[in-house]
């Protein structure tokens, strides 16, 4: 099979019989669960933030059940409490843990490294070089994890996740029964009494895993010639194989605990040795403590391999070699600034937004690129669910009249991941601000995955579907109203008057993401929108253009309207004072 490295993972949890799965969707993880959800003999789910589906998994392998979470780097963070409990009361049956990192940050707020998770948890490291390594390594996870009683880590990244390679695929799945659940405090409960027994006992562990990653076939030397050896990791393995083919190679596909015997034995063959690995310096500073006397090239002296961003076939050569290749040229980048979708409800929403001059703390989510020209409205963005606490902290510290400035933009998804707390905190703390969750009827910016708010769940079924306005009058909000965006009038009044209000205000924003299927549909029954030229003001006005939709272009000192973007919507018509914006059909009944 041709498979990206998160559908191999998917596979390879599916063929080792893994029953339980959950995640919360997060790029470049998403496409594993939209795998796995595919299986029928999977219970598999959305779960509402990274924390939940990791109790939820846990709770399964503590069950018998074999049994995978994944989620992207970002996304162990919000995990971390159970991870590191994990760790100490170790599972009943297999439980693999992946995490899918993002160097480069293509889309995402950090590149952090999360080998680092790993000896800081006391839990295993896998780390794939290709899809079949991720298919492999996921079957390898499940017998280490049960073997060692301990939950282990794959670690990803977005070359990997997101990279087609041929996947060779057992013929029929593993059937695992699900194993007795016995009660046994003295393991999983973890009060101090119990906890200090359990990380002795956990040391222990640690000690034979530390045996096995010496002896583990994932962990390989690969004779060379001459005296450079090179220790590699992932995807800098295929790089650095590449570029110096003929050297000494150390492929290290299990990072912890680390093979300290097989890089002695590993430097007995060269004088000196190149680390190349994306990111952290984790290899090189395992290395650099084994004392070895031989020259380490790497990131943490002369910082020869690049400490950050992704590494390329390009920046590995100039690490190893100091040279690149003859067509190698440096070019520059075309300057391509994301921007909302034609329709988008959120276009509607920061328009409004700028034109009130809020200062806006912001989510991660699509609406964050309200931060963008023409709108200009962002002032924050920090994390999952932060927009509500930041928004809160910013009124601590101006006072309540800055406050009536202060809006928190979080989208529906964004909300019930980890925004309820933040609005709860706000009300019980007598704050002031307003709080508008963007109901876009889905989780948008990773693909359209169901949450709470849809009433679906991961296959689509029909379920309890979250009332935000219920919610946030259960919260202990007082005003709270609906408003839709694209009604720009009635969005600048609802917006105005729920930042006058003197406490905590909700709006919710609703109006469904403009790239799902029905509304597509319905965009493709509805007239597009065109200019009369003549009554166009051009440069005297330029007013549409502040909207921002990417169908609406400058042309010969006058606005036009891209037939093939626009999706009929009537923002531009709204937006317009002299009538010069109307739907192509009025043209032709006039």
């Amino acid at each position: 099979m041709l498979l990206l490295g998160d559908e191999a993972v998917a596979w390879g949890a599916y063929m080792a019989g893994v029953k339980v799965a959950a995640s919360y969707p997060g790029t470049p993880a998403t496409e594993i669960m939209e795998t796995l959800i595919k299986f029928k003999e999977v219970d598999a789910q959305w779960s509402v933030n990274e924390k939940v589906a990791f109790e939820v998994a846990l709770g399964a392998a503590i069950g018998g059940a074999r049994s995978i979470v994944s989620m992207k780097h970002v996304g162990l963070n919000v995990a971390a409490d159970p991870l590191f409990t994990s760790a100490y009361t170790g599972i009943n049956a297999g439980f693999v843990i992946v995490t899918a990192d993002d160097p480069g940050m293509h889309s995402s707020q950090n590149e952090q490294d999360n080998r680092r998770y790993g000896k800081f948890a006391k839990i295993p490291v896998l780390v794939p070089a290709d899809s079949q390594e991720c298919y492999d390594f996921t079957k390898l996870a499940f017998e280490i994890s049960e073997k060692f009683n301990i939950p282990v880590i794959i670690k990803l990244t977005t070359r990997i996740s997101h990279t087609r390679t041929v996947v060779e695929v057992d013929e029929r799945r593993e059937e695992i029964p699900v194993k007795e659940y016995k009660k046994n405090p003295k393991k999983y409960v973890v009060i101090p009494s119990h906890a200090r027994k359990l990380h002795y006992d956990l040391e222990e562990r640690l000690k034979k895993l530390e045996k096995l990653s010496n002896e583990i076939e994932i962990n390989v030397i690969e004779e060379g010639k001459g005296d450079i050896g090179i220790i590699s990791t992932g995807v800098a393995y295929n790089y650095a194989k590449e570029i110096i083919p003929d050297a000494w190679h150390l492929k290290i596909g299990m990072v912890y605990p680390f093979p300290k015997e097989l890089v002695k034995e590993f430097a007995k063959n060269v004088k000196k040795i190149y680390i190349v690995e994306e990111n952290e310096p984790v290899i090189e500073e395992e290395v650099k403590l084994l004392g070895l006397d031989k020259e380490i090239i790497g990131k943490i002296d002369k910082e020869v391999v690049p400490i950050v961003e992704e590494l390329t076939p390009s920046k590995v050569r100039k690490a190893l070699t100091g040279k690149t290749l003859d067509y190698y040229k440096d070019y520059e980048e075309v300057l391509r600034p994301p921007v909302f979708c034609p329709g988008c409800p959120h276009i509607g929403t920061y328009f409004t937004l700028n034109k009130l001059r809020a200062t806006v703390t912001s989510d991660i989510g699509c609406y964050t690129l309200g931060v963008m020209p023409p709108y200009e409205a962002t002032d924050t963005c920090i994390c999952m669910g932060a927009s509500i606490t930041v928004g809160e902290g910013l009124q601590h510290a101006q006072g309540k009249d800055f406050a009536k400035k202060v809006v928190a933009t979080i989208g529906d998804s964004t909300f019930v991941h980890t925004g309820i707390p933040g609005l709860i905190n706000m009300v019980y703390n007598k704050t002031r601000g307003t709080v508008l969750i963007l109901d876009n009827r889905t989780t948008a910016m990773t693909g359209h995955q169901p949450h709470p708010g849809t009433g679906k769940t991961a296959r689509g079924e029909e379920t309890q579907k979250l009332d935000f306005v219920e919610l946030a009058k259960a919260a202990g909000v007082k005003w709270v109203k609906k408003v839709d965006p694209h009604n720009l009038k009635e969005a600048y009044r609802v917006f105005k008057e729920a930042m006058e209000y003197d406490g905590v205000s909700v709006v919710v924003v609703e109006r469904p993401c403009a790239l799902l299927p029905e509304e597509r549909k319905k965009a493709a029954t509805r007239p597009k929108k065109i200019v009369l030229k003549d009554k166009c003001r051009g440069e005297k006005c330029r007013l549409c253009l502040r909207l921002g939709c990417p169908a609406i272009y400058w042309e010969n000192g006058k606005s036009n309207i891209n037939p093939i973007l626009c999706v009929g919507c009537d923002l531009c018509e709204q937006v317009c004072p002299f009538g010069a914006i109307v739907p192509e059909n009025a043209k032709k009944e006039g």
